[in-house]
Order: structure tokens, then sequence, then C-alpha cells
């Protein structure tokens, strides 16, 4: 984005060039128009389906199963303290002001900075991608246990067939459906989500309900297989109903092998899988384009969410803690259906939650896209992603998402990915954490969010929870993924980005530079330590190149200052015309690939000029008193290239020692004035 407004602009009460811009439209998709969706259907519906996902349904039993339940509520506090922390930083990024379209991406380019955001951005967007193929496979793999022609139990109904290709022919059709939802708008998708919430929350009342309202019963086991090809003995689980040596005896952990995949279960590696399903909660940001007032609805719908999950987990674990045992826990994940008063709505639930999730997936990843073409940080590979309909919905890049899930979806099962999908997501959410983090310790100015629950603490608490937690969960993949950022902020910094979004690092440099001068004191200023400070007088910038790389290698990493005197009395001026000049003296710095700082004046006299530019040029520090006054050289030296030098004038000042060069510049009056006012000009 070519100019980007402060969140005063949101308010009508500034804008850029003289353009006002709309309250609520700025930098979604389509505009004002295209903000319709309110708090519950734009962010607590979204936010509560991706927290569940699939593993309310599937992976309540192994969780408390293999860790019991005081292992498994530890789990759980500790999942979503590193949510809640996250929460916080987001809340106070949204309430800071205007909030476009992109969500996280949005919240993070703008305060890290395009090579950061960018690089954050598309890893992001490369979760949501594999997080939706990901969700389709499993809804895939869940309706084949029922109706496949493989599926094993007494209530397979055997009828579609499978392998390879049906299955990404199955998944392909369920992809095509979700694409089309996405691609026909944020209002459909809205609804759609709504309806799915209906059903799951349905689906998730009649567990509840069965818990309470279901006698005790034996419930079979399908047999595993053994170690030499052989079936084991079929094995019996029980619903004891609320039993407190049921409860005693789920309290504690029971780690062992997983009926599933063969491995045996560890803390770590239950807490990943308890974990990967929790991180849903940008969900409703990802939406921040849609939504009527985003400041508003991001903080308090995700706080909402979280707070509504969290509950539900808890009951769900404290209940199957109490009616089922162990053996049933752990040999059988979806023991939901088992014990269920209608086991069809069970069933619902799981399909409703992976399609719900992967609607969600595909159209976060859409919104991130589109943020991410509309800002051209990755040039016209992304263009097709700008594309939008007439109500503001960006269907490029949905299609353009689409195409990547399908390809994704060739790969077939993603189990191994599944950590990699994790890992992003928490860089996202470490990255948010930092934003706000930053923002914080620089004391920027802009950063007054109305949400105040927070502070430097809980932003960096929640960076370290986030790191410390990738790594627990895929070392191997925390380790590519922060490569993986490096190289694309390595790209993007290589291309160049936007410079007027207002990075937090210079406003970060800002206060510290101020702080560590304000600790100089020249008191304890000591000769050992002294530094040369050169004020390089240039005339003509056209031929001054080797001037200011001789004066450059002379200042031996001390202070080195440009100045120039353009004359003129700003009281007969319209305007000051050096404000205009600072950018090309920068550039000249760049060109001549020199460490020096530029310093400008406007004097009816050169004479006037250099004592301003000789007084204002340094640290801001005073001479030394007399009593420590030290008898140092200050020599003005005029460098002539035809002659050498022109004039040399000494003197004993108490300050450091001080060398002027000025660079003959024929054109300009005031070089003829230094010529004839002799030795003394600069005194």
């Amino acid at each position: 984005m070519a100019n980007e407004n402060s969140p005063l602009l949101a308010y009508r009460l500034l804008g850029e060039e003289g353009v006002s811009f709309p309250a609520s439209g700025a930098g979604g998709p389509g505009g004002a128009s295209a903000r319709k969706l309110s708090t519950f259907l734009g962010v607590v519906v979204p936010t509560v389906l991706s927290m569940f996902s699939i593993v309310v349904f599937l992976r309540i039993g192994f969780v408390v199963g293999h860790a019991g339940l005081l292992q498994a509520l530890a789990m759980l506090l500790v999942a979503y303290l590193i949510l809640a922390l996250t929460v916080l930083s987001v809340c106070a990024i949204a309430t800071n002001g205007a909030v476009r379209g992109g969500g996280a991406y949005f919240m993070i380019s703008r305060t890290l900075g395009p090579e950061v955001g960018g690089s954050i951005g598309l890893m992001f967007y490369l979760a949501n991608v594999c997080g939706c193929a990901v969700s389709l496979l499993g809804l895939v793999e869940a309706m084949l246990d029922v109706f496949g022609a493989d599926a094993t139990g007494s209530s397979g109904l055997r009828t579609l067939p499978q392998g390879y290709g049906w299955n990404l022919l199955y998944g392909s059709l369920l992809l095509g459906l979700v694409g089309g939802v996405c691609t026909l708008g944020a209002g459909l998708y809205a609804r759609a989500s709504f309806l799915t919430f209906l059903l799951v929350s349905g689906s998730l009342a009649s567990v509840l309900v069965s818990f309470v309202a279901v006698r005790p019963r034996d419930i079979p086991l399908t047999p595993r297989p053994g170690p030499n090809g052989s079936s084991l003995p079929p094995q019996v689980g029980h619903f004891t109903g609320f039993n407190s040596s049921t409860l005693k005896a789920n309290l504690g952990a029971g780690y062992a092998k997983d009926y599933t995949t063969g491995a045996t279960m560890t803390f770590a590696s239950v807490f990943a899988v308890l974990f990967n399903g929790c991180t849903g909660i940008m969900a409703g940001a990802n939406m921040s384009g849609e939504l009527k007032d985003p400041s508003r609805a991001i903080p308090l719908g995700t706080i909402v969410a979280v707070a509504y999950t969290f509950f539900i987990y808890i009951l769900l674990f404290f209940l199957s803690s109490f009616t089922c045992d162990r053996i049933l826990l752990q040999e059988d994940y979806g023991f939901f259906q088992a014990i269920s008063l209608w086991p069809p709505l069970v069933l619902t639930g799981i399909y409703a939650t992976s399609l719900s999730a992967s609607m969600s997936s595909l159209i976060g990843a859409s919104r991130i896209l589109h943020a991410l073409a509309q800002d051209n940080l990755f040039g016209v590979i992304l263009a097709p992603a700008k594309v939008i309909s007439q109500g503001g919905n960006p269907w490029g890049a949905v299609l353009y998402s689409w195409g990547l899930v399908q390809l994704v979806l060739l790969a077939g099962k993603l189990n191994t990915l599944a950590a990699v999908v994790t890992v992003f997501y928490l860089v996202a959410y470490a990255a948010v954490d930092l934003s706000c983090l930053s923002l914080e310790w620089a004391s920027a100015p802009n950063f007054r969010p109305t949400f105040s629950l927070f502070s430097w603490h809980t932003c960096l608490l929640g960076v370290a929870s986030c790191l410390l937690m990738m790594f627990l969960i895929s070392p191997g993949a925390a380790g590519g993924s922060l490569l993986l950022m490096g190289l694309l902020s390595a790209l993007l910094t290589a291309r160049g980005g936007p410079s007027s979004w207002g990075y937090v690092s210079q406003a970060l440099l800002f206060h510290q530079v101020r702080k560590y001068l304000l600790r100089l004191d020249v008191r304890k200023d000591h000769v050992k330590f002294w530094r040369p400070q050169l004020l390089l007088l240039v005339g003509n910038p056209r031929g001054a190149l080797p001037l200011l790389r001789l004066a450059n290698q002379l200042k031996k990493g001390g202070l080195y200052v440009l100045g120039h005197v353009t004359l003129g009395d700003l009281d007969s001026l319209p305007s000051d015309p050096v404000q205009p000049q600072y950018g090309a003296w920068l550039s000249l710095v760049d060109r001549a690939q020199v460490k020096a700082f530029v310093d400008l004046t406007l004097s009816p006299s050169v004479r006037q000029g250099a004592q301003h530019l000789l007084r204002i040029s340094g640290l801001g520090l005073q001479p030394s008193s007399p009593a420590s006054s030290r008898s140092l050289l200050s020599a003005s030296i005029f460098l002539n290239p035809g002659t050498g030098v022109c004039a040399v004038s000494e003197r004993t000042l108490p300050a450091p020692l001080t060398i002027w060069l000025k660079f003959k510049c024929w054109t300009l009056p005031w070089w003829h004035e230094a010529q004839h006012a002799g030795p003394g000009f600069l005194r």
C-alpha cells in the first residue's frame, strides 16, 4: 500500500494529502460495503469451531486416558495460558486503531515492517492452506471409517470404495464444496458456519446429556493386531456412570502405546496433540476485513470464544474421568458414539467440525493472501489474488488458495505435516506478542489501545512460551520454520518494501539512543576515550564524493556531520526551502557509503550559517569546565583541490579537536567570501 493512515484517519479526524477516509471501510476487501459481519458470526463462531476442530470429539479420551485427569487439566491450563497471553496482545493491537483486512498479517507487518511481516504472513498463509488440507483428509478418513468398503466394526456400512485415488477424489469433492462456499462471499460463509455451529453445539449437548442419562454398559472394542500379525484377544471397555472409584483410577497418568500409531505416548506427545486442536484463536482476526467494527469485535469475540471452549474442554475432561475406565479411554478414541443416546448425532458433529475447520482455514488463508497481494511484497506472483468481486469478496485469492490446497491433497496423509502446521501458527502468535512488546517498549505515542489488560510482561511471556512450545512439539519443524522466516525476510529485504508503514524499530532506536545520550556526562569525559568530531561543509555535492570519503576515513569511529548552508531569510520566504533537501542529502550519504549525519541550515550569510552548524552539530555536549579544560588544537582547514590548504587557524579551546573541511565550489558566492575572509573566517 502506498499510503498508510494512522488510527486517527479511521475516525475522520485526519487525512493524508487532503483525502478523507471512511470510518469503517479502510483496507478491507471492497471497502465499507464488505464489512457486514457481526461479532458473533464473524469472530465467535469461527473461533469456537476452529478451537474445537475434531479434537473435541476424537481426542478427549486420548488425552485423559494417557495423561490422567490431573495432568490433562495441567496441560489444558498451560495451553490456554499460552493462548490467553497471545489473545491479550491481539486485543491490545486491535483496539489501537483501524484494523484492515489480513488479520494477524496486518498487525505484524505494520509494526515489525514488511520484511518480518511479509515472511510471517506467508508462513501463516501456508499454515492455513495445510490446515485446510489436513481437516479435509481427516473428514475423509472419518467418513471412510463408517462408510468405507474396508471399514472395521459392526457399524461399518461398507459402501464407498477406498484407495489413494478414491480418497483424493473424496477430498477434492469436499474441497469443491468448501471452496464454493468461500468463493460466494463472507456472508454465505458466516451462514454456513452458523449452521455448523448449531450442529456441533447439538452434538456436544447430546454427549453431555448422555453422560448423565445413559446407564452403565460394557463396550466391546475392535480387536487389535498382535506383534506377529495375529489378533489380540478382544477387550471390553466399561462405561461405569458417575463412580468415585473410576475417578480415582483416572487421576494419575498411565502412558501406553497409541493403538492408532503404535508409538508409546509421553507428556510432550499428548500435550502436542491437545495443543494442535486449540490453535484457532486467529480465525476471527483473519476476518477483520469483513467485520463491522473489528476494533471491538476481535477482542470481545475472541475472549468469549476462548472462555467458552475452555469451559467445554474442562467439563468433558471431568465427565470422561468420572464415567469411563482407562481401557475405554485408551482403546477407543471415538467412545462418544458408543455412550451417546443417538450416535448419528455425534457422527454429524465430527463431520461438521472437520468441515467448519476446513472452511475457516480456507477463507482465512484467502484473506491473508489478498492482503499480501495488495501490499505487492512478492511481485506479480500474487497478482491474481488482488481480484475482487463487486461485493468486495476476494474470489481471486480464494481460487488461488483452493489450487494450493488441491496440490497439498495430492500428498495423501498429512500426519507428518500436522506438527509443521502448528509450528507455523505458533510463529505467527509469537510475532503478534513481539509486535505488542515492541510497541510497549518503544513507548510509541501512537500506541494507545483501549484494551488495558496487558503489559510488557505478558507480551514477553507470550513470546517465550510460543517459542518453547514450538521446540517442544517438533524441534526440527521449529528450526526449519525459523530458517524459512529468515530466508523470506532476506528476500523481502533485497526486494525492498514500502517505507511509509512506520517501523517500530525506528521508535526503539530513538528510545534507546535518547536514553544513552542522556547518560553521557561531560563531567566524566576523559582524554583516553576522546574521539574526533568532524563537520564537513559541502557546497556542491556533485563533485564532493572523494572528499566525503576522505573525511569518513579521518573520523575513526567519531562523529561525522555533513553541513550545508542555504542563503535566504525565512521571514521573506513562503516556506522553509531546507526541509525538502534532506532526502537528496541522505541519498548522497548512501551513495558515498559513509557513516555521517546531515545538518542543513538557512541563513542570510555563510558566516552566520557556518556558526549555526558549529553550534548545533555534535552529541549535545557542553564544553568542559575551566578547571578540567584541556588545551587542544582546533583547526579550520579549507581544502582547495587546486592549491591545497588555503588557510589554517589555530586556537586553544576546552573542547575536543574538531576539523572542518570545506570543498571548493567556484559557482557559490560563499566560497569566495571564505577566501577573502582569511584565517579568522570561522573564529
